[in-house]
Protein backbone atom coordinates (compact mmCIF):
# COMPACT_ATOMS: atom_id res chain seq x y z
CA UNK A 1 0.00 0.00 0.00
CA UNK A 2 2.89 2.62 0.83
CA UNK A 3 4.64 1.41 -2.28
CA UNK A 4 1.42 2.27 -4.05
CA UNK A 5 0.64 5.65 -2.97
CA UNK A 6 4.66 6.69 -3.36
CA UNK A 7 3.80 5.64 -6.72
CA UNK A 8 0.82 7.85 -7.78
CA UNK A 9 2.78 10.96 -5.55
CA UNK A 10 5.37 10.46 -8.05
CA UNK A 11 2.92 10.21 -11.04
CA UNK A 12 1.52 13.24 -9.75
CA UNK A 13 4.54 15.50 -8.92
CA UNK A 14 5.70 14.42 -12.24
CA UNK A 15 2.07 15.05 -14.15
CA UNK A 16 2.37 18.28 -12.24
CA UNK A 17 5.80 19.88 -13.53
CA UNK A 18 4.57 18.70 -16.94
CA UNK A 19 1.83 20.78 -17.19
CA UNK A 20 3.87 23.96 -15.84
CA UNK A 21 5.10 26.13 -18.56
CA UNK A 22 9.09 25.12 -19.71
CA UNK A 23 9.59 29.07 -18.64
CA UNK A 24 7.95 29.27 -15.27
CA UNK A 25 10.05 25.96 -14.16
CA UNK A 26 13.32 27.61 -15.19
CA UNK A 27 12.58 30.51 -12.99
CA UNK A 28 12.63 28.27 -9.83
CA UNK A 29 16.42 28.30 -10.56
CA UNK A 30 16.90 31.93 -12.09
CA UNK A 31 20.45 33.24 -11.51
CA UNK A 32 19.72 36.62 -11.44
CA UNK A 33 16.71 38.06 -10.45
CA UNK A 34 15.07 41.71 -11.10
CA UNK A 35 12.87 43.91 -9.25
CA UNK A 36 11.12 45.81 -11.84
CA UNK A 37 8.76 49.02 -9.68
CA UNK A 38 6.23 51.23 -10.78
CA UNK A 39 3.84 53.51 -10.27
CA UNK A 40 0.38 51.85 -11.74
CA UNK A 41 -1.91 49.32 -10.82
CA UNK A 42 -1.36 46.18 -12.12
CA UNK A 43 -3.92 45.87 -14.13
CA UNK A 44 -2.83 48.91 -16.53
CA UNK A 45 -2.10 47.56 -20.34
CA UNK A 46 1.92 48.55 -19.72
CA UNK A 47 2.14 45.85 -17.47
CA UNK A 48 -0.83 43.09 -18.99
CA UNK A 49 0.63 44.10 -22.48
CA UNK A 50 4.00 44.73 -22.40
CA UNK A 51 6.30 43.97 -18.90
CA UNK A 52 4.66 40.53 -18.00
CA UNK A 53 5.38 39.24 -21.86
CA UNK A 54 8.48 40.88 -21.74
CA UNK A 55 9.64 38.82 -18.36
CA UNK A 56 8.61 35.59 -19.90
CA UNK A 57 10.40 36.92 -22.76
CA UNK A 58 13.74 37.36 -21.03
CA UNK A 59 13.63 34.58 -19.04
CA UNK A 60 13.02 32.34 -22.16
CA UNK A 61 15.91 33.70 -24.42
CA UNK A 62 17.98 33.15 -21.17
CA UNK A 63 16.97 29.59 -20.47
CA UNK A 64 15.68 30.47 -17.42
CA UNK A 65 18.15 32.61 -15.89
CA UNK A 66 17.00 36.06 -15.66
CA UNK A 67 13.29 36.15 -13.76
CA UNK A 68 11.88 39.68 -13.68
CA UNK A 69 9.47 40.22 -10.75
CA UNK A 70 6.80 43.23 -11.26
CA UNK A 71 5.98 45.28 -8.31
CA UNK A 72 3.16 48.10 -9.35
CA UNK A 73 1.19 50.64 -7.32
CA UNK A 74 4.56 51.42 -5.42
CA UNK A 75 4.46 48.48 -3.72
CA UNK A 76 8.29 48.45 -2.86
CA UNK A 77 7.63 51.79 -0.80
CA UNK A 78 8.08 56.04 -1.18
CA UNK A 79 6.75 58.15 -4.12
CA UNK A 80 6.64 58.11 -7.96
CA UNK A 81 9.25 61.11 -8.22
CA UNK A 82 11.66 58.80 -6.35
CA UNK A 83 11.52 56.04 -8.64
CA UNK A 84 14.36 56.56 -11.04
CA UNK A 85 16.89 57.32 -7.27
CA UNK A 86 15.22 53.89 -6.06
CA UNK A 87 16.88 52.16 -8.91
CA UNK A 88 20.45 54.13 -8.06
CA UNK A 89 20.17 52.92 -4.71
CA UNK A 90 18.82 49.84 -5.18
CA UNK A 91 15.73 49.72 -3.62
CA UNK A 92 14.78 48.15 -6.97
CA UNK A 93 16.59 47.08 -9.97
CA UNK A 94 14.77 48.55 -12.76
CA UNK A 95 12.13 51.37 -12.56
CA UNK A 96 9.39 52.39 -14.71
CA UNK A 97 8.87 56.68 -14.52
CA UNK A 98 7.47 59.50 -15.68
CA UNK A 99 10.01 62.21 -16.46
CA UNK A 100 7.43 64.95 -15.36
CA UNK A 101 7.39 63.39 -11.45
CA UNK A 102 10.96 65.45 -11.55
CA UNK A 103 10.65 68.79 -13.59
CA UNK A 104 13.42 70.04 -15.10
CA UNK A 105 15.46 67.61 -13.51
CA UNK A 106 15.68 65.09 -16.95
CA UNK A 107 15.32 68.26 -19.61
CA UNK A 108 16.15 66.21 -22.95
CA UNK A 109 13.52 63.38 -21.66
CA UNK A 110 10.89 66.55 -21.02
CA UNK A 111 11.67 68.18 -24.18
CA UNK A 112 8.41 65.88 -26.17
CA UNK A 113 5.97 66.45 -22.99
CA UNK A 114 5.66 70.22 -24.50
CA UNK A 115 2.57 71.12 -26.03
CA UNK A 116 2.08 69.50 -29.28
CA UNK A 117 4.69 67.48 -29.65
CA UNK A 118 2.87 64.68 -30.02
CA UNK A 119 1.78 62.27 -32.80
CA UNK A 120 1.23 58.50 -32.18
CA UNK A 121 2.20 57.13 -29.16
CA UNK A 122 4.19 54.65 -31.44
CA UNK A 123 5.95 57.82 -33.47
CA UNK A 124 6.51 60.12 -31.24
CA UNK A 125 8.19 57.16 -28.86
CA UNK A 126 10.36 56.47 -31.52
CA UNK A 127 11.26 60.39 -31.96
CA UNK A 128 12.19 60.43 -27.88
CA UNK A 129 14.15 57.52 -28.24
CA UNK A 130 16.36 58.86 -30.84
CA UNK A 131 16.81 62.15 -29.47
CA UNK A 132 18.10 60.87 -25.86
CA UNK A 133 20.21 59.02 -28.22
CA UNK A 134 21.58 61.70 -29.68
CA UNK A 135 21.41 64.77 -27.24
CA UNK A 136 20.65 62.89 -23.70
CA UNK A 137 23.47 60.36 -23.25
CA UNK A 138 24.05 61.94 -19.89
CA UNK A 139 20.86 62.59 -18.50
CA UNK A 140 20.42 59.53 -16.44
CA UNK A 141 23.89 59.53 -15.45
CA UNK A 142 24.34 56.47 -12.61
CA UNK A 143 21.23 54.32 -13.94
CA UNK A 144 20.98 52.25 -17.62
CA UNK A 145 18.45 53.78 -19.49
CA UNK A 146 16.83 50.33 -21.20
CA UNK A 147 13.85 52.69 -23.07
CA UNK A 148 11.78 55.94 -23.61
CA UNK A 149 8.61 56.46 -24.56
CA UNK A 150 5.52 58.39 -24.42
CA UNK A 151 1.94 57.50 -24.39
CA UNK A 152 -0.65 59.03 -27.21
CA UNK A 153 -1.85 62.50 -27.38
CA UNK A 154 -4.32 63.50 -24.50
CA UNK A 155 -7.64 64.86 -24.74
CA UNK A 156 -10.37 66.49 -22.62
CA UNK A 157 -12.21 64.23 -20.28
CA UNK A 158 -14.80 66.72 -18.35
CA UNK A 159 -17.75 66.30 -16.16
CA UNK A 160 -19.96 68.12 -17.76
CA UNK A 161 -19.66 70.69 -20.78
CA UNK A 162 -17.69 69.83 -23.57
CA UNK A 163 -14.55 71.64 -24.45
CA UNK A 164 -14.14 72.79 -28.25
CA UNK A 165 -12.56 75.91 -27.95
CA UNK A 166 -10.98 78.41 -25.29
CA UNK A 167 -13.79 80.10 -24.35
CA UNK A 168 -15.22 77.06 -22.80
CA UNK A 169 -12.55 76.56 -20.63
CA UNK A 170 -13.08 79.84 -18.72
CA UNK A 171 -12.74 79.42 -14.80
CA UNK A 172 -12.92 75.52 -15.19
CA UNK A 173 -10.37 73.74 -12.94
CA UNK A 174 -8.77 71.15 -15.14
CA UNK A 175 -6.16 68.11 -13.90
CA UNK A 176 -2.74 68.97 -15.72
CA UNK A 177 -0.36 66.32 -16.56
CA UNK A 178 2.47 68.60 -16.36
CA UNK A 179 3.89 71.91 -15.99
CA UNK A 180 3.86 72.86 -19.29
CA UNK A 181 0.12 71.66 -20.30
CA UNK A 182 -0.80 73.23 -17.04
CA UNK A 183 0.94 76.64 -18.81
CA UNK A 184 -0.85 76.43 -21.42
CA UNK A 185 -3.99 75.75 -19.85
CA UNK A 186 -3.79 78.91 -17.88
CA UNK A 187 -3.03 80.69 -21.21
CA UNK A 188 -6.48 79.41 -22.42
CA UNK A 189 -8.55 80.52 -19.61
CA UNK A 190 -8.64 76.89 -17.50
CA UNK A 191 -7.09 77.04 -13.73
CA UNK A 192 -4.83 74.09 -13.99
CA UNK A 193 -4.23 71.52 -10.86
CA UNK A 194 -1.23 69.53 -10.47
CA UNK A 195 -1.44 66.07 -8.47
CA UNK A 196 -0.76 62.97 -9.28
CA UNK A 197 -2.86 60.89 -11.71
CA UNK A 198 -3.36 58.20 -8.98
CA UNK A 199 -5.04 60.85 -6.66
CA UNK A 200 -7.11 62.69 -9.39
CA UNK A 201 -10.26 59.71 -9.00
CA UNK A 202 -10.55 61.76 -6.09
CA UNK A 203 -10.50 65.07 -7.28
CA UNK A 204 -13.07 64.01 -10.21
CA UNK A 205 -15.59 62.06 -7.47
CA UNK A 206 -16.00 64.89 -4.90
CA UNK A 207 -15.89 67.82 -7.73
CA UNK A 208 -12.23 69.39 -7.07
CA UNK A 209 -11.98 69.20 -10.70
CA UNK A 210 -14.20 69.98 -13.66
CA UNK A 211 -12.08 67.79 -15.72
CA UNK A 212 -8.69 66.30 -16.63
CA UNK A 213 -6.20 65.83 -19.60
CA UNK A 214 -5.52 62.32 -20.19
CA UNK A 215 -5.25 59.94 -23.52
CA UNK A 216 -7.98 57.38 -23.81
CA UNK A 217 -5.65 54.51 -22.96
CA UNK A 218 -6.39 55.67 -19.48
CA UNK A 219 -9.89 55.31 -19.46
CA UNK A 220 -10.94 51.71 -18.26
CA UNK A 221 -8.40 51.55 -15.39
CA UNK A 222 -9.30 54.84 -13.81
CA UNK A 223 -12.97 54.49 -14.88
CA UNK A 224 -12.93 58.09 -16.44
CA UNK A 225 -16.14 56.74 -18.66
CA UNK A 226 -18.13 56.82 -15.70
CA UNK A 227 -16.68 59.77 -13.84
CA UNK A 228 -16.81 62.44 -16.82
CA UNK A 229 -18.96 61.95 -19.51
CA UNK A 230 -17.83 64.76 -22.74
CA UNK A 231 -14.16 64.10 -24.71
CA UNK A 232 -12.21 66.23 -26.88
CA UNK A 233 -9.47 65.60 -29.09
CA UNK A 234 -7.76 67.82 -31.54
CA UNK A 235 -8.62 67.77 -35.19
CA UNK A 236 -7.36 64.75 -37.15
CA UNK A 237 -4.15 65.46 -38.66
CA UNK A 238 -3.26 68.05 -36.33
CA UNK A 239 -0.55 67.53 -33.67
CA UNK A 240 -2.42 66.10 -29.86
CA UNK A 241 -2.65 68.28 -27.18
CA UNK A 242 0.24 66.90 -25.44
CA UNK A 243 1.77 63.51 -24.33
CA UNK A 244 4.29 62.46 -21.24
CA UNK A 245 7.43 61.26 -21.59
CA UNK A 246 8.35 57.92 -19.96
CA UNK A 247 11.54 56.11 -18.85
CA UNK A 248 12.61 52.72 -18.10
CA UNK A 249 15.82 52.79 -16.28
CA UNK A 250 17.91 49.58 -14.45
CA UNK A 251 20.52 50.00 -11.62
CA UNK A 252 23.99 50.43 -13.76
CA UNK A 253 25.75 47.98 -10.85
CA UNK A 254 23.11 45.57 -11.59
CA UNK A 255 23.68 45.74 -15.52
CA UNK A 256 27.58 45.35 -15.59
CA UNK A 257 27.95 42.70 -13.02
CA UNK A 258 25.64 40.18 -15.38
CA UNK A 259 27.29 37.73 -17.41
CA UNK A 260 28.06 39.03 -20.75
CA UNK A 261 25.28 36.81 -23.04
CA UNK A 262 22.51 38.11 -20.03
CA UNK A 263 23.58 41.43 -20.58
CA UNK A 264 23.38 40.72 -24.46
CA UNK A 265 19.60 38.91 -23.95
CA UNK A 266 18.90 42.75 -22.07
CA UNK A 267 19.94 44.19 -24.48
CA UNK A 268 18.68 42.72 -27.48
CA UNK A 269 14.95 43.38 -26.13
CA UNK A 270 15.46 46.58 -25.22
CA UNK A 271 16.51 50.36 -26.86
CA UNK A 272 14.62 50.99 -30.08
CA UNK A 273 12.88 47.56 -30.32
CA UNK A 274 11.15 48.38 -26.68
CA UNK A 275 10.64 51.81 -27.25
CA UNK A 276 8.16 50.97 -30.57
CA UNK A 277 6.34 48.10 -28.14
CA UNK A 278 5.52 50.62 -25.39
CA UNK A 279 4.86 53.01 -27.91
CA UNK A 280 2.28 50.71 -30.27
CA UNK A 281 0.75 49.46 -27.08
CA UNK A 282 -0.31 52.85 -26.01
CA UNK A 283 -1.62 53.27 -29.55
CA UNK A 284 -3.66 50.04 -29.33
CA UNK A 285 -4.95 50.81 -25.47
CA UNK A 286 -6.18 53.90 -26.93
CA UNK A 287 -8.91 52.39 -29.35
CA UNK A 288 -10.01 49.96 -26.24
CA UNK A 289 -10.35 53.05 -23.91
CA UNK A 290 -11.79 55.00 -26.99
CA UNK A 291 -14.29 52.34 -27.29
CA UNK A 292 -15.30 52.29 -23.53
CA UNK A 293 -16.01 56.16 -23.65
CA UNK A 294 -18.67 55.08 -26.52
CA UNK A 295 -20.13 51.86 -24.94
CA UNK A 296 -21.05 54.09 -21.95
CA UNK A 297 -22.68 56.71 -23.77
CA UNK A 298 -20.42 59.21 -23.68
CA UNK A 299 -20.26 62.09 -26.51
CA UNK A 300 -16.50 62.37 -27.87
CA UNK A 301 -16.20 65.95 -29.94
CA UNK A 302 -13.33 66.80 -32.20
CA UNK A 303 -11.68 70.21 -31.71
CA UNK A 304 -11.32 72.31 -35.18
CA UNK A 305 -8.10 72.51 -36.78
CA UNK A 306 -8.64 76.60 -36.91
CA UNK A 307 -8.89 76.61 -32.71
CA UNK A 308 -5.83 74.17 -32.29
CA UNK A 309 -3.76 76.36 -35.12
CA UNK A 310 -4.61 79.29 -32.46
CA UNK A 311 -4.16 77.40 -29.23
CA UNK A 312 -0.03 76.31 -31.03
CA UNK A 313 0.54 80.43 -31.13
CA UNK A 314 -0.68 80.28 -27.79
CA UNK A 315 1.62 77.68 -26.82
CA UNK A 316 5.04 79.47 -28.85
CA UNK A 317 6.21 81.25 -25.78
CA UNK A 318 6.10 77.79 -23.85
CA UNK A 319 8.11 76.52 -26.17
CA UNK A 320 10.98 79.25 -26.14
CA UNK A 321 11.61 79.64 -22.63
CA UNK A 322 11.99 75.89 -22.86
CA UNK A 323 14.44 76.69 -25.45
CA UNK A 324 16.41 79.25 -23.13
CA UNK A 325 15.98 76.50 -20.35
CA UNK A 326 18.03 73.99 -22.47
CA UNK A 327 20.43 76.54 -23.03
CA UNK A 328 20.65 77.64 -19.26
CA UNK A 329 21.61 73.94 -18.64
CA UNK A 330 24.50 74.06 -21.66
CA UNK A 331 22.66 71.99 -23.73
CA UNK A 332 22.54 73.56 -27.30
CA UNK A 333 17.86 74.19 -26.98
CA UNK A 334 17.54 75.05 -31.05
CA UNK A 335 19.05 72.39 -32.36
CA UNK A 336 16.83 69.85 -30.09
CA UNK A 337 14.38 71.57 -30.39
CA UNK A 338 14.45 71.63 -34.21
CA UNK A 339 15.80 68.14 -33.88
CA UNK A 340 12.36 67.07 -32.38
CA UNK A 341 10.73 68.61 -34.44
CA UNK A 342 11.57 67.10 -37.58
CA UNK A 343 11.31 63.93 -35.85
CA UNK A 344 8.07 64.13 -35.39
CA UNK A 345 7.22 65.60 -38.69
CA UNK A 346 9.30 62.23 -39.96
CA UNK A 347 12.34 63.59 -41.36
CA UNK A 348 15.41 61.46 -41.27
CA UNK A 349 17.84 63.75 -41.36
Amino acid sequence: MTTGMTRRGMLATFGAALATPAFLRRAAAAEVTLRLHHFMPAMTSTQTQVFEPWAKELAEASDGRIEVQIFPSMQLGGKPPQLVDQVRGGTCDMAWTLTVYTPDRYLVAETLSLPFMATSAKQTSAAMQSLMSEFGQNEYRGVKPLAFHTHAAGKFHMSKAAVMGASDMKGLRVRSPNKTTGDLLARLGAEPVFFPVTEMVVGLSNGVIDGCCLPYEAVPALKLHELTHEHSAAASGARGLYTNTFALVMNERVYERLPDDLRGVIDAASGPVLSDRMGSNFDTSEEVGRQAVLTAGNAIHEIPAEEIARWREAAAPIHENWTRKLEQAGLDGPAIMARANALLDGSTS
